[in-house]
């Protein structure tokens, strides 16, 4: 039987930023209010350094815990998975009250309120905090800048859902096969991260296959195509 004892996120971000650290990985757009955001390979992997260093050292949560992500397609979120996994945590999508953090939009603070440690996304595009926030309660935005853009994780437990590392890559795999994703892909999604599958789908296919994502929420469908063009888009799974 195979076995792999590293994370999902050193499987996944070594072969893009070895090939290519400048490339654009998520190009993130949100049709309701105009936002652009681009992150190279270099600049997902230091917020995902910096979140899995924010679990580990003001969480203090060590791999194998259990981590609830109750957040939207965006890519302030694939950070948050990337840095999860990093810390060799499991990502549920859901409000498991055996989690031990959750990273949540506001809008769903009460979903977490049996997790005992908690961290709020305003998903700001210049990243402002979450006013008024109650106490016990971690802004995301301001807290993850102190921690360091370097990680080296020192373990993994189950990657997804209860899912190990090794299964999520292989799922991962067949689904950038099924949906015919390769090295020089650019994919526009529109789709949300509401799922395992979704997440295999629409996020760790693309880098599994050393693809880019361009993610777009509250799609405007009139400016897809332009976006497509712009974007130099050659896979659309809308």
């Amino acid at each position: 039987m195979r076995e792999l004892t590293t994370t999902l996120t050193d499987a996944l971000l070594p072969p893009i930023l070895e090939r290519d650290p400048a490339r654009p990985r998520i190009t993130y757009y949100d049709d309701a209010t105009g936002a652009r955001i681009e992150l190279s390979a270099l600049t997902l992997a230091n917020w995902a350094a910096k979140t899995a260093n924010m679990i580990r050292d003001e969480f203090g949560l060590t791999p194998g815990a259990r981590v609830a992500v109750l957040l939207p397609a965006h890519w302030q979120t694939a950070a948050v998975l990337l840095g999860v996994w990093w810390a060799g945590a499991e990502v549920v999508l859901d409000a498991d009250p055996a989690a031990e953090l959750a990273f949540v939009t506001p809008d769903r603070l009460d979903d977490s309120a049996d997790i005992p440690e908690v961290a709020a996304l305003s998903l700001d595009a210049m990243g402002r905090p979450v006013p008024d926030l109650p106490i016990g309660v971690t802004d995301y935005a301001t807290s993850v800048r102190v921690h360091g853009d370097q990680f080296r994780a020192s373990g993994a437990g189950a990657a997804l859902a209860g899912r190990s590392v090794l299964d999520i890559l292989d799922a991962a795999g067949s689904s950038a096969a099924t949906q015919g994703f390769g090295i020089d892909d650019r994919v526009l999604s529109t789709a949300d991260w509401t799922t395992p599958t979704d997440v295999v789908d629409g996020l760790i296919a693309v880098f599994a296959a050393g693809a880019s994502l361009v993610q777009v929420a509250n799609a405007d469908q009139a400016a897809l195509d332009r976006k497509a063009t712009s974007e130099k888009v050659t896979v659309r799974r809308t």
